[in-house]
C-alpha cells in the first residue's frame, strides 16, 4: 500500500509532489486500487480533513486522464459552497492534466457552463437541483456529454440520507442510468 501511489498517473503523481506531500494518508492509498478498477461502488468515510477528497479525485483523475471526449466524473454535492470549494482545490490538478473543471449550480458562471456545454470533458461539480434541471431542459446534451461517464460521487452523502433531498437525489440517478445506458 506504501507505493499505492505509483498506480496514479504520472502526472497526478507530480500533483502529489508539488504539494509537498511526504505521502499519501491510509485513506487515499487504499482508495485507489478499487477506485481505479471501477469494478464497485466505494465508499470512503473518514474523519474531517484525512484527505476524502484526494482520495477519490486522484485515482478517478487519474482513470479519465486520457479521455478526449465527455464527462468522465459527475460529483454531486448538497451545497454550493462546497462546489465551489472543490473547485478551487481541484483547479491545479486539472490544469496538470489539462482537463476541464465545471462548477454547476445556480450561481455559477455562465461562461463556464457554456464551455462545458460546447465542448463536455473532465468533471462537472454540481447539486441535486442542477441535475435534475439538466436532465429535464436539456436530456439529449446529457445524454452526448455523459455517454463516457465513469464516476459518480456523492458528497456529504450523510446529507442525503432520510431527507427530501436525499429522495430527491435517489429519484435522479435512475433516469440518468437508464439514459447512460440506452
Amino acid at each position: 500500500m506504501r507505493d499505492a501511489h505509483t498506480e496514479l498517473d504520472k502526472r497526478v503523481q507530480r500533483w502529489i509532489f508539488n504539494q509537498g506531500w511526504h505521502g499519501l494518508r491510509e485513506v487515499q492509498a487504499k482508495a485507489i486500487a478499487p477506485i481505479l478498477s471501477g469494478q464497485t461502488d466505494v465508499l470512503i468515510s473518514a474523519a474531517t480533513a484525512a484527505g476524502k477528497t484526494e482520495a477519490f479525485f486522484l485515482p478517478a483523475c487519474s482513470a479519465i486522464a486520457y479521455q478526449d471526449k465527455g464527462v468522465g466524473i459527475l460529483y454531486i454535492s448538497p451545497l454550493k459552497a462546497l462546489i465551489n470549494d472543490q473547485y478551487r482545490r481541484l483547479q491545479s490538478l486539472a490544469e496538470l492534466l489539462d482537463m476541464q473543471v465545471t462548477p454547476w449550480h445556480g450561481d455559477s458562471l455562465q461562461s463556464k457552463k457554456k464551455q462545458q456545454k460546447k465542448s463536455p470533458s473532465g468533471i462537472i461539480l454540481i447539486t441535486p437541483e442542477s441535475l435534475e434541471s439538466l436532465l429535464v431542459r436539456d436530456a439529449g446534451w446529457v445524454k452526448q456529454a455523459f455517454g463516457e461517464l465513469k464516476y459518480i460521487v456523492i458528497d456529504e452523502f450523510h446529507a442525503f440520507l432520510g431527507s427530501e433531498r436525499g429522495q430527491h437525489l435517489l429519484s435522479l440517478l435512475p433516469v440518468l442510468s437508464m439514459w447512460l445506458d440506452g
